[in-house]
């Protein structure tokens, strides 16, 4: 067990912590559980970067550090979406439909990344800067759309990070495809 691993369970580990203070009866709770969400992500970029700076990369840590990732935003997700559709219920699938995209993008990336890993061929679909750009964007939009009340105006800075994010996580799921695509191919 390394600093690296610890980051990432910790990381999991917050995800229940994260959702009881965001459904906490206070007035600061969804500040908080922005808060919680913000330390998550941080940990995210300071356990990769302390992995590669002390040359801890580890399968563990390879395998898990995505899962950590994947489970962190898809609850904050759940979340906003349950928030959201309920006090804009003039727009309820204003914020599920790019909820949708994001969670789908990465149940077909993680599939197809676990394919080019069984034939060899991992570092074809490796992360991409468009795919660190999405990942940047997702996390302000999310922190956003949690900290913030459904009824500020600051929420649709937070919808349109959102909507962009979705975007390049289309973008960059093409990117990925096109480079696995010889492969995939192959099995037609």
């Amino acid at each position: 067990m390394n600093l690296p691993n610890i980051l990432t369970l910790l990381r999991i580990l917050l995800i229940p912590v994260f959702v009881v203070v965001y459904y906490w009866p206070s007035e600061h709770s969804r500040w908080i559980a922005a808060a919680i969400f913000a330390i998550a992500a941080f940990t995210d970029w300071l356990d990769g970067y302390l992995a590669r700076k002390m040359n801890l990369v580890s399968g563990f840590g390879a395998f898990l550090d995505p899962v950590a990732d994947k489970l962190m935003v898809a609850a904050a997700l759940v979340i906003i979406v349950d928030t959201y559709s309920r006090a804009l219920v003039d727009w309820p699938a204003l914020l599920a439909t790019p909820a949708i995209v994001i969670v789908g993008r990465e149940i077909v990336i993680s599939a197809l990344r676990e394919w080019m890993a069984e034939i060899g061929k991992r570092t074809q679909v490796a992360v991409s800067m468009i795919g660190k750009v999405k990942t940047a964007l997702q996390m302000l939009a999310i922190f956003l759309l949690i900290g913030t009340d459904p009824s500020d105006s600051l929420v649709w800075i937070g919808v349109g990070a959102l909507y962009i994010a979705a975007l390049l996580t289309l973008w960059s799921m093409i990117v990925y495809l096109r480079a696995a695509w010889p492969y995939l191919k192959e099995g037609l």
